[in-house]
This record gives C-alpha cells, structure tokens and sequence, in this order.
C-alpha cells in the first residue's frame, strides 16, 4: 500500500556538473563523462533504497536538462546555433536548438542509464521523458511549419524509446507534461493524442507528469498570478481519464489545487506530490501524511502513490535526501493508520 515514488530528477553530485543549476555544465567530458554519468546514476537510485522510495529512478543524472536529455539524440536538430525563445506561453525565456530538418532518433536515448540502474536495484524502476507537447514548447522550429506536426514526429521517436526501455526491464514510463497545464485548448485537441501515439504498443505501466514547474522564480512568480485556487487541472484531468495512461502524477504539497480534483482521476493510479520542490524547507513526515490523508478523500488507497511535486534537481543534495527521507516516513505513517 502507499508505494512511493518521485516526479524523475535529483540534484546531481558537483563532480559531475554545476550544482544548484537547473542548466548546469558538465564537469567532465568524454568517455570520463559517459562513466561518471553511471556513477552518478547508481548514487541516486541508493538514495532512494536508503529513503525508503518504492519505485524509484535514474534521477535523470545523465541529462543537462530534463528536455535537451533526449533532443540531444535527435538528428535534425541544430544545437550549434541556439536562438532565445519565450517557453511555457512567454512564461521565460530560453536558449534553445533549433529543428531544422526531420528528426530521427540516432540511436538508443536512455538505454544505458536504464540498464544501470535495472541491474543495481531489485525495486520497480521508473524512467521519465519529456512529453510531446512539452517538447515542441522546448524548441524552435524552422522545418515542419505546424506544432502539430511536429509534435506526432517527436511521439513516434518517444514511442521508439520506450518500447526500447520496456525491453530493457523498466517497469514504468513517464512522459513530463508541464505544458498541459499552461496550453489547455490543444491539450483537448490533440495533447492527449499524441500522449497515445507515444505510449502505442508499450507493455510497461505509462504516467504522465503534470505540474506548475521547477522551483525557480518564473514558475513561482507566475504560480502568484494564478489566484487562490489552481484549477488547470480541472480541464485535463477529465481528458486523461479516459485514457489509455496508467498514472498522473500532480502537485499537491503547499498548493492552491482543490484536492476534490483528484477524484476526476478514478480508475487511474494517482501520483500525489506530497513533497513541494519550490522550497528548502524541509517538511516533517506529518506534513506528507497530512497531504496523503487528504487526498485519500478523493483517490482510493490502491490507486494513490506519494509523490513528490516535481523534479527535484535544482535543489541541494543534502535538502533532496532529507526530503526524501520524509516521503518515506510519511507513507510509513499513513500506510500504518490504514493497516491498523
């Protein structure tokens, strides 16, 4: 009961790249590089072992950014001239590459940290990508001329990529969809669709991520203009119901989400973030509980996985680990109320 998990990332070590970034540069390079990424790899998946996390991660060590991480394996794209662009609807600005041709996957993406981590810990493993529509919000487009378009080419190089995972022994994949909590309209007119065309075919259980961003100032500062009640997820939770997705993951912990939400999601595991990424504070088990307590109003004890609310890279490790710490505690104790 209660297995929990995390939204994907964790701060990497400062011998691997730039801490406290959510851009960071790498700290080495080569094939120096491709072995401290696995080094890297193994160290986050023992700290969740070590935090009691259930089904636990890659932490997304051996990606620069949760998006670039799998453009990086695309041809087609031009990352040698980057161009400023307004992401998230203008909510920021971003130096991105550039599509400049059809993409192809060049290879295997995740593969190697994937096979790592399956053949170092015996929990579920979860592998995270970036989602469709997230991506073509990512990137500037001087080739295929329509959003739509080119969203569909990225799902079947996604689909490509977790088939692959799925042969690799992963249990769960998920696709980060933050931009479907800011582009509602094409989320109802083909966001949920190009989520289908990514996961077609894939045997392994399949989540989407939908949260309010990274803990950074934009994403906090526009968090203030959404007033006393965030309500996206009114919208597509409905959508995603129906679905052919197995998971939703959301932000719940120090938020203005009506948790009665939720209760749009039945008959979908519900990853209920219990841990808020946007702060150092660390919270207390009890606060975990008292979110998961909550949300057990609207989700049934079978379906609901403790989450945290995002990525937790751009935090410290030491913050990240005794966050973790509380997730697990947290589960522990609700988990117990419910065993009697």
């Amino acid at each position: 009961m209660f297995p929990t998990t995390i939204a994907g990332s964790l701060p990497k070590p400062s011998w691997l790249a730039e801490p406290d970034k959510l851009w960071p540069q790498w700290r080495v390079a080569g094939a120096d590089l491709a072995a401290a990424k696995l080094d890297a790899t193994l160290l986050a998946v023992k700290l969740q072992e070590d935090a009691g996390v259930d089904v636990v991660t890659d932490g997304e060590q051996s990606r620069q950014h949760f998006v670039h991480g799998f453009l990086e394996f695309v041809d087609g794209i031009d990352f040698a001239n980057k161009v400023e662009m307004g992401i998230r609807n203008d909510r920021y600005k971003a130096m991105v590459p550039t599509v400049t041709g059809p993409v192809k996957l060049k290879g295997r993406v995740h593969g190697a940290e994937a096979r790592h981590a399956r053949a170092h810990t015996k929990r579920k493993l979860k592998i995270t990508m970036p989602g469709p529509m997230t991506i073509i919000d990512t990137i500037a487009d001087r080739h295929y001329g329509d959003r739509v378009t080119m969203a569909l080419a990225f799902a079947d190089l996604l689909n490509a990529e977790a088939r692959a995972l799925e042969a690799d022994g992963v249990d769960v994949i998920q696709f980060d969809e933050p931009a479907f909590n800011v582009y509602m309209k094409e989320v109802t007119t083909w966001g949920v669709e190009a989520l289908h065309r990514a996961i077609d075919g894939v045997g392994a259980k399949t989540a989407v991520h939908i949260c309010y961003g990274y803990g950074i100032k934009a994403n906090i500062d526009w968090k203030k203009t959404l007033g006393s009640e965030w309500r996206q997820y009114e919208q597509t939770f409905p959508l995603l119901a129906k679905s052919a997705i197995d998971q939703v993951s959301l932000e719940c912990a120090n938020s203005h989400v009506p948790l009665e939400l939720v209760e749009l999601l039945r008959g979908k595991d519900v990853l209920v973030g219990a841990i808020d990424v946007a702060t150092d504070r660390v919270e207390a088990p009890e606060d975990v509980a008292a979110t998961l307590r909550a949300a057990l109003q609207y989700v049934s004890a079978d379906r609901l996985y403790p989450c945290t609310n995002c990525g937790m890279v751009p935090l410290t490790r030491e913050v990240a680990r005794a966050k973790l710490c509380a997730l697990g505690a947290g589960a522990a104790i609700v988990r117990a109320e419910l065993s009697g």
